[in-house]
């Protein structure tokens, strides 16, 4: 703490007004010409209003013995000047240093439609709880959602994300939590379920219809979606009851499958960006291959469908995709692709995507059942793939930029 006759061993400049061109480097050479240096520096724009601030504190290097007092009234004066000619408004306190607190430094990403005020304050408050400080928030996006980023040091990760989870329920807002800096823009490659997250259906619930038998299947895969039914179980039973159907109904449904908004985006927006896709299904190859041509995926896995004679047999063959297959699947993509585990993402809705959410280096719950967003590293729950983007800190703008470069996939 400065006493009142001492002199503050730091001096923060914060500059405030409209925003336009050159002002940063305006500030920054006037403040060149000082023995000092930039011990941190933050600029924020909010609504076309400018605040920049620089924390700056004597270089005894440069000028050993300097009498701080004096300089930092030089710089003042010299400050004043310019925020006079800039139209600013500028405003000096000494040690305004902040101490950082102990601890991981964490980016907090909250998103919703439409993102109120109150929830943002909850969430704050519960950063402010968990003893942890907020150094910037940032708005990643206006659209489909809004979502912003908060930047913060000085708490527990598993800790703030338990409780942040709790709250973010409580507010109907999506929250995630992960280590900040490259590692969350390092992720190289998303593998994503197909039924219910990738496509707005279950293809097997489509092929029940022309079966026959669309209640049956359905009742089944709720079952198994819920954690209540083995996967492989439930898929032998299913497939069963589509024993006989002609193969030409593939054909029918393939047309039926609607991708889920925000879908194409996200794919086209990470392939742009130079990241890896992959889907992994319970479904069928006979569908997932279209996927697979239509998106440019890379790698993908699903169960085949016996076919004989131009009829399902009702049988599958080969191994099954279950919840286990898919986190292998993960791992098998991972290593072709030559990506850490730490560098994946996944993304899903079911119980039988459990393991591959836990496997990867961020695990996303979209629209999912409770047992899997208890489960899964963070949720999202509105019916925008393409929010997923926002997860990985890419903002709106960086997802049109990709578009209007048009970089070939």
């Amino acid at each position: 703490m400065t006493s009142a006759n001492s002199v503050p061993e730091t001096l923060l400049v914060t500059v405030t007004g409209r925003d336009r061109p050159g002002i940063s480097a305006r500030l920054l050479s006037t403040l060149s010409v000082f023995p000092v240096t930039i011990a941190d520096l933050e600029q924020v724009v909010i609504g076309g209003r400018l605040l920049l601030g620089a924390l700056l504190a004597v270089d005894e290097r440069v000028a050993p013995g300097v009498r701080r007092e004096r300089l930092f009234e030089e710089i003042r004066s010299a400050v004043s000047k310019l925020a006079v000619d800039l139209d600013m408004v500028v405003d000096f306190s000494g040690d305004g240093e902040r101490v950082r607190p102990d601890g991981n430094r964490l980016d907090v990403t909250i998103m919703g439609a439409p993102l109120r005020p109150g929830a943002v304050g909850a969430i704050a408050s519960c950063v402010a709880r968990a003893g942890a400080n907020i150094d910037r928030i940032e708005r990643l996006a206006n659209y489909p959602v809004t979502a912003l980023s908060l930047s913060l040091a000085g708490a527990d990760m598993e800790q703030l994300r338990a409780d942040l989870a709790l709250e973010a329920v409580t507010q109907s807002v999506d929250v995630a939590v992960q280590p900040s800096g490259l590692h969350r823009r390092s992720k190289h490659l998303v593998v994503m379920d197909v039924d219910s997250t990738l496509i707005q259906c279950e293809v097997i619930e489509l092929l029940a219809q022309y079966a026959g038998c669309g209640d049956e299947v359905a009742r089944v895969t709720e079952e198994a979606m819920r954690g209540e039914l083995d996967f492989e179980e439930s898929l032998r039973r299913r497939v069963a009851l589509l024993k006989g159907l002609d193969a030409s109904v593939l054909e029918q449904v393939r047309e039926k499958m609607v991708l889920t908004p925000g879908a194409r985006t996200l794919i086209r927006t990470l392939k742009r960006l130079g990241y890896e896709c992959a889907i992994v299904s319970g479904g069928f190859t006979q569908l997932t291959d279209y996927l697979v041509e239509e998106l440019d995926i890379d790698y993908s896995a699903a169960n085949v469908l016996e076919i004989v004679d131009g009829k399902l047999t009702g049988e599958v063959v080969g191994p099954i995709i279950d919840r286990r297959g898919k986190a292998e699947a993960l791992k098998r993509f991972a290593a072709e692709a030559g990506v850490p585990l730490s560098q994946t993402v996944a993304i899903g809705d079911g119980a039988n995507d459990l393991d591959m959410l836990q496997a990867a280096g961020l695990g996303v719950a979209f629209n999912a059942k409770p047992v899997v967003r208890a489960h899964a590293d963070t949720s999202v729950n509105v019916p925008y793939l393409d929010t997923v983007l926002f997860l990985l800190g890419i903002s709106r703008e960086e997802v049109e930029a990709a578009d209007r470069v048009g970089l070939p996939q």
